[in-house]
């Protein structure tokens, strides 16, 4: 029982240090600006068929 608190627990450290990642990359390609940032990109439109966006 031990085993899988620990996993939720490593998950959930995962899941939070790539949202300081996504984050931080976010800032620092806005940088300087004065738009608030917005972390959760939308999905791909029919004209974005050629680029490749990171996850």
């Amino acid at each position: 029982m031990t085993g899988s608190r620990s996993d939720q627990k490593g998950a959930k450290e995962a899941e939070k240090r790539q949202l300081d990642r996504v984050l931080e990359e976010a800032l620092m390609e806005t940088f300087p600006a004065s738009d608030p940032v917005n972390v959760i990109q939308p999905p791909p439109s029919k004209s974005d068929h050629c680029i490749r966006r990171k996850d």
